[in-house]
């Protein structure tokens, strides 16, 4: 998650447990809100299946107009570059892409950088108003974020930049999500339809324990998933040496597909179907 320059290794650990990222296990209440799909701490491959109860909040965020964009944001955690395939948050971009090769705007930002997001978000709407007055186009808009660590912070602050612009948000997605300092990643706003926070409690450094909605009749948390690594650590040999010597458990949530399969599936849920050919490819990737 730190990245794979091991010179930043020591800024980012003295930023993350000095303020920016580690939260002590006894200063953050570990109640969840929501029924949780399911707690299973193996990994395993292929894509879960995730249990979402009806109501309200799916049937007014899942109504969908061909015209209107879908634009699906996430960020990467700590020094980590946009484009680095080894991380989970870049794979999930990629595999969206080759999913819905049109129709849907997909981008992953470095956490640095999530005024470039606003940005482009705005830029995707605009070119997509065809006449519509620009608010009616925002009010319309379909958009999903997602992020790991400090990326999972910057989430919940792009979505209440998107409530002042008056646009809504139909998902947000946090993983073990580490809020940098000035910052709050816990009140999800009330322009998020949906959430979902996957976080572990293990090492130096792990993630936000809880999350809770701004206003509960608005946004539904859908829960608050627990995992676990010291009885059973994944083999992330793919990460640099450091990431998995200092923060050994919060890169095995990362590089974990049992979390990831359940981001994506989320993330799908909201976005348009997919013609039979495309779901028949994307079958054949997924096994």
């Amino acid at each position: 998650m730190i990245g794979r320059n091991p010179f930043v290794v020591s800024c980012f650990l003295f930023a993350g447990l000095a303020g920016c990222g580690a939260r002590p296990a006894n200063m953050v209440s570990s109640t969840s809100r929501a029924t949780p799909v399911h707690q299973e701490k193996s990994a395993r491959p292929g894509l879960a299946p995730v249990e979402m109860s009806g109501g309200p909040f799916a049937e007014e965020g899942d109504k969908h107009d061909d015209r209107t964009p879908s634009i699906v944001i996430g960020f990467v955690g700590g020094f980590v570059r946009h484009t680095d395939s080894v991380h989970s948050p870049v794979q999930v971009a990629a595999r969206l892409r080759a999913a819905y090769p049109a129709g849907v705007y997909i981008e992953v930002f470095e956490n640095r950088r999530r005024e470039d997001a606003r940005r482009r978000i705005l830029e995707i709407l605009e070119k997509t108003r065809d006449g519509k007055p620009f608010d009616d186009t925002k009010q319309q808009a379909r958009v999903v974020i997602y992020g790991m660590s400090w990326g999972g912070s910057e989430t919940v602050v792009l979505a209440r930049e998107l409530k002042q612009e008056r646009i809504p948000v139909l998902l947000t997605v946090q993983v073990d999500s580490v809020a940098k300092m000035g910052q709050s990643d816990d009140v999800i706003p009330s322009n998020v339809s949906e959430a979902a926070n996957f976080y572990q409690t293990d090492g130096l450094l792990h993630g936000q324990r809880e999350i809770r909605a701004e206003d509960a009749s608005h946004t539904r948390i859908l829960g608050n998933f627990h995992y676990e690594y010291k009885a059973k650590s994944l083999n992330c040999g793919e990460y640099p040496w450091y990431d998995r010597l200092f923060t050994k458990y919060h890169t095995e949530i990362e590089c974990d597909p049992e979390v990831w399969n359940r981001v994506e599936t989320l993330i799908r849920a909201k976005l348009p179907a997919m013609e039979a050919g495309a779901q028949e490819r994307a079958s054949r990737r997924q096994n």
